[in-house]
């Protein structure tokens, strides 16, 4: 069955934020799942891949390939949550492309999970789990018509951001990387170009911006901008500051509305559909 969509697990950065105020967008970590096929692939293992692994359970998918942009504790703090993975007979694949000159990333997550930070080992998992290393720039084909371009983003310890190429349709995920004073990033200008959804940190506004500056984030205007130069058709505003609660967010939402009616906000529980154009909720 024709599939590429887009299903939004975990749309928060820095920290988990699970309070009354953050209940519309929603308070976990990165975790975006994208189904291209049959083939599932999950971008970060924020808390939010705790609930993904759920639904994995229930419909019955028993493989998968996760792609992590960089090993921040908010973006694999969920991974040992992540219950397919302590089922046999299960298949996953761990990628990560900022890693190779200091270890690899099975290193990074078999080193999460050692007392005295974390009481289960790796090794408990039961699943078949392969780890590998790419270079940020590499091209990876993770299947007949699955193209996913890499390159690097501009973060502290490193970064990478995605475009997946399926079906005619395109998407980018381009999370943690703070854009350049001296102009736009011509490595998020490329990922974005003519894509049908971009995904971009949004963690501060221009206000907010300039005493944040070299934590490595970027302004949801600034993605606006970005989206707009590249020719993308939409813009998921991600990657919310927990500060940013509900109320805050639904005024972020309506702005960039008016600054450019491609963008919105992602929230927890969206799904969007690129070959027919079209949103929707996860079931409850």
């Amino acid at each position: 069955m024709m599939t590429f969509s887009v299903a939004f697990w975990g749309v928060r950065g820095s920290i988990a934020c699970p309070t009354p105020r953050h209940m519309r967008y929603g308070g976990n970590t990165s975790c975006v799942a994208v189904t291209c096929g049959d083939r599932q692939l999950i971008f970060d293992a924020g808390t939010g891949i705790r609930e993904l692994g759920h639904h994995m359970n229930l419909a019955g998918v028993r493989t998968a390939t996760l792609l992590l942009s960089h090993t921040h504790w908010d973006h694999i703090v969920g991974f040992p949550f992540f219950s397919p993975a302590f089922r046999r007979g299960n298949r996953f694949e761990v990628l990560a492309g900022h890693l190779i000159a200091s270890g690899g990333i099975r290193r990074v997550i078999d080193r999460q999970m050692q007392a005295p930070t974390f009481p289960v080992p790796l090794e408990a998992m039961n699943a078949e789990m392969t780890f590998d290393d790419f270079a940020a720039g590499d091209t990876l084909m993770l299947g007949p018509d699955i193209r996913v371009r890499t390159l690097p983003l501009n973060h502290p310890d490193g970064a990478t951001g995605y475009r997946i190429d399926h079906a005619g349709r395109s998407v980018a995920y381009i999370t943690d990387t703070e854009h350049r004073p001296d102009g736009p990033d011509q490595n998020v200008l490329a990922l974005m170009d003519g894509v049908d959804l971009a995904i971009y940190d949004s963690t501060y506004t221009d206000d907010e911006y300039p005493a944040k500056a070299g934590w490595g984030h970027s302004t949801w205007q600034e993605g606006v901008r970005l989206a707009r130069m590249a020719g993308a058709r939409r813009l998921a505003i991600f990657h919310h500051d927990p500060d940013h609660e509900d109320d805050f967010m639904d005024r972020v939402g309506a702005a960039a509305a008016v600054m450019w009616p491609g963008a919105f906000v992602a929230r927890e529980g969206l799904v969007v559909d690129l070959l027919t154009d079209s949103f929707h909720d996860l079931p409850r």
